[in-house]
């Protein structure tokens, strides 16, 4: 669930997924208001212009962020300390 209240402009871009009952989806934070998080997840493919398509009105609870994969990456070759084990 992503927290409305704690969205800034900052977060206008990011990845989100939308996890249903049987259903995922990944698109983009256009915007937001007091009840809804707007998310484009259709746009030709032309995600650089995201702003310029049509965003859904989608309740935050299904909402989280993408985890980067510059993140997973980092994580994967992290030397691992030898008293790890």
């Amino acid at each position: 669930m992503i927290d409305i209240n704690k969205l800034t402009l900052k977060d206008v871009g990011k990845w989100v997924i939308y996890k249903d009952f049987d259903e995922e989806e990944r698109g983009r934070l256009k915007s937001w208001n007091h009840k809804y998080i707007f998310v484009v997840y259709h746009c030709d493919n032309q995600w650089h212009r995201f702003e310029q398509f049509t965003a859904c009105a989608t309740d935050p609870e299904y909402l989280t962020f993408e985890e980067s994969p510059i993140k997973e990456v980092m994580e994967a070759i992290k030397p691992k300390s030898p008293n790890a084990d």
